[in-house]
């Protein structure tokens, strides 16, 4: 099977520092490939690559095989990648289908003369797209800041689906969560999988890893020093590989 996206020598420097140093991955549909590492390993650069955020000083780009030039975040968005930061970039004052359409809110005319919000729209829309994704929360019109963790990340990620997203990076989903509510969020990414989307995840949970990924990649200073199939490999070698003290494999 092809990879929905694949990178392919990346590289990425601030000045002296080489952040990331010829880096390779890919993700095919219904896949989630975990990018681990330590701090400083490049884990967040090489995202904000495939993102836009920054441009590589070298590799390419491939969607669906074909190589694309992405230069800034909404051009990203438009091949289909999504990209869910840990501080989510939810509005808290707003209510939960304002949040799924915002920024890009569903407009309507009012006695023929002027535009308004349509808000039955995108109530009605909304609800369709957590029902796909079987979520379940209480109100639609609830406050963002009146939802827990794990609502928060399932209402960023009803975002990204609704508007068509096909590969999805998650930057530390679970994180500062409770244990319920990262069973939750463990869930959906395995929900997620089975609607066929390309997942990448970068996380510091190793258990969360090892239950929904299905590949693990490990990055040290900038360098990709190991790709592991999960199923193939345990957290001892893993850590071993963060850590400097296992050498370089694929398996």
């Amino acid at each position: 099977m092809d990879y929905l996206l694949e990178v392919k020598n990346i590289t990425k420097r601030f000045g002296g520092l080489v952040a990331v140093n010829n880096v390779s991955l890919g993700v095919k549909p219904g896949e989630v490939v975990a990018v681990l590492g330590d701090n400083g390993a490049g884990k967040s650069t090489l995202i904000k690559i495939i993102s836009g955020v920054y441009h590589p000083d070298k590799g390419q780009v491939f969607i669906n095989n074909q190589e694309v030039k992405i230069t800034n975040p909404m051009e990203a968005i438009s091949q289909g990648i999504e990209t869910i930061y840990q501080d989510l970039a939810l509005a808290d004052n707003l209510n939960v289908y304002s949040n799924i359409f915002l920024g890009r809110e569903k407009l309507k005319k009012k006695f023929g003369l002027f535009s308004v919000l349509d808000h039955d729209y995108m109530f009605n829309e909304s609800e369709k797209v957590l029902k796909k994704l079987e979520i379940k929360i209480p109100s639609l019109r609830s406050k963002i800041k009146t939802l827990s963790g794990g609502q928060r990340q399932a209402v960023a990620i009803s975002r990204s689906i609704y508007w068509d997203a096909r590969i999805l990076i998650m930057d530390e989903p679970t994180a500062a969560l409770g244990v319920e509510q990262q069973k939750q969020v463990l869930d959906l990414v395995k929900s997620l999988k089975s609607h066929g989307l390309g997942i990448i995840i970068i996380s510091h949970q190793m258990h969360d890893v090892f239950e929904v990924s299905d590949r693990i990649i490990v990055m040290r200073r900038g360098n990709k020093v190991g790709e592991k199939t999960t199923k193939n490999t345990n957290t001892k070698e893993i850590v071993s590989l963060i850590v400097g003290s296992e050498t370089v494999k694929t398996s």
